[in-house]
């Protein structure tokens, strides 16, 4: 089971919040923005400060990017504010702040940063074979076992690990191969059914 199933319960924990944004007149793009702005600026912050104990932000912001990112497409949908502008928004968006909050990792022992940045790299794959879906007559696919919200879990650990203890146990050297098997798993199964649903018509 992937993270994401367990979407639509959190959205209805949100829906509260999301009427209220709205009746203030908060669009859905000024939250997709807002979340990849921060996300820049938290993971500038941890490349260069020097005191592990600031990889608390990683699990906090982590958190309220994934509430924020259920928010901006409640805005879309349920508030009639879906635009060809905040599709991109939205995939960029993701992108560019998985990007931010996973590259401090590629300077903490025990990772490797080659590893590390081919983690990376994967990580944005699943996303584009997930929009591929679309392209073939399928839906956008979020299959896991790794996914932007199960990625973000995984993350979100690490970095309330290093900021408790300052470092990572060598053990974790081999989350590495462990972690880019999962995501070529992730890669394999949208495309895998992607092509399935798109047969089906």
């Amino acid at each position: 089971m992937s993270v994401y199933q367990l979407k639509s319960r959190f959205q209805d924990l949100l829906r509260p919040l999301v009427s209220r944004l709205a009746q203030w007149g908060v669009t859905a793009n000024q939250v997709t923005v807002a979340a990849m702005l921060i996300s820049v600026a938290v993971g500038s912050w941890l490349v260069i400060a020097e005191n592990k104990i600031w990889f608390w932000l990683i699990p906090v912001w982590l958190f309220i990017r994934m509430a924020m990112n259920a928010i901006d497409g409640m805005l879309a949908r349920e508030f009639n504010q879906q635009s060809a502008l905040g599709a991109y928004l939205n995939e960029l968006g993701d992108l560019v702040s998985d990007i931010a909050l996973f590259t401090p990792f590629l300077w903490i022992a025990p990772f490797q940063p080659h590893w590390m940045g081919l983690i990376i790299v994967l990580a944005l794959l699943t996303e584009f074979a997930g929009l591929l879906g679309l392209r073939i007559g399928a839906s956008r696919r979020y299959d896991g076992p790794m996914g932007k919200s199960d990625r973000a879990l995984l993350f979100g650990i690490l970095g309330g690990w290093l900021a408790v203890d300052g470092f990572l146990p060598q053990w974790m050297v081999w989350l590495q191969p462990l972690l880019i098997a999962l995501l070529m798993w992730t890669i394999f199964n949208r495309i895998r059914r992607g092509l399935a649903e798109a047969a089906k018509g």
